[in-house]
């Protein structure tokens, strides 16, 4: 028996409205990508792409945003995380503190943090620690490459740095002189090996630092410098909790050595994902 004209309307515009809800859904927007903070320096652009990257494995979609003021951007939920270290963190919230190891650092940070922010698990292997840089042929005269020698031959030092690179003023009880500044790493060491000067600023994860020659003056018990531990520093309630898992893995790969040597490739010309994905294709998270 055929159907009446007016049931084939009706058919019809059933049809239509529910192709309409089905195209709806299908434009309806998903979750707002995380914000991730970095900087155009090397070593903020790897530390961003590992911890976006790490995001993405839990099934975030993430954003990479380059920012004058990361904590700032955090503070305001422009952004949803900032790696960073966790003295220089410490500085921003706690610029008193006295706290030095590892840590104590990271308990003093955890502790000043506002309300709405947290702290991932820092990573205890990877950190980029403000460390002097002496010959051999001082070393060997001061009779040990420990920090503490510096402190005890703190008379009649000459201590150079890269124009611009925040150093620390005193080192235990020794109140360094006045830094002679130098244009770039080449100058600065060349000083050092003309003995210009005693001692060069420069950090555990710097790639910079030459090999041969030059000994890196090891830190003690008790610490003498401020750690600087990489860590994450996040928003809270705004992360899922495999996404925070997949963020405190990262803690679990990466070291001081892994960090200069994609910090190096960068500066090279590499782009920051492509050496961050190598990277973690070899040290995959969670394993």
């Amino acid at each position: 028996m055929p159907r009446s004209p007016r049931h084939q309307l009706r058919r019809l515009a059933l049809v239509l409205t529910t192709a309409l809800l089905i195209a709806g859904c299908g434009d309806r927007p998903g979750p707002a990508p995380l914000g991730v903070a970095t900087a155009p320096d090397p070593q903020s652009q790897v530390l961003a792409q590992l911890y976006a990257s790490a995001l993405r494995g839990a099934g975030a979609a993430v954003r990479i945003d380059v920012v004058a003021d990361p904590v700032a951007a955090l503070d305001s939920g422009q952004l949803t995380l900032v790696p960073g270290f966790t003295g220089r963190l410490l500085a921003v919230f706690a610029p008193d503190s006295t706290a030095r190891s590892d840590r104590q650092v990271y308990w003093a940070l955890a502790g000043a943090l506002p309300e709405g922010l947290a702290l991932g698990d820092y990573a205890m292997t990877a950190a980029d620690k403000p460390v002097l840089a002496v010959t051999k042929a001082t070393a060997d005269a001061w009779g040990g490459s420990e920090l503490s020698a510096l402190v005890r031959h703190c008379s009649g030092l000459v201590v150079g740095a890269v124009a611009g690179v925040r150093t620390p003023a005193v080192v235990g009880r020794c109140a360094l002189p006045r830094l002679r500044e130098f244009p770039d790493s080449v100058a600065l060491f060349a000083a050092l090996r003309a003995r210009q000067i005693t001692a060069a600023w420069t950090s555990t994860a710097s790639p910079s630092t030459p090999d041969h020659g030059t000994v890196l003056l090891t830190d003690g018990r008790p610490a003498l410098m401020r750690a600087e531990n990489v860590v994450p520093l996040y928003r809270r309630n705004e992360l899922t909790e495999s996404q925070l898992l997949a963020i405190n893995q990262v803690a679990g790969v990466l070291d001081t050595e892994a960090l200069a040597d994609m910090r190096r490739r960068v500066a090279g010309g590499a782009d920051p994902q492509a050496v961050v994905d190598a990277f973690l294709e070899e040290h995959p998270l969670g394993r």
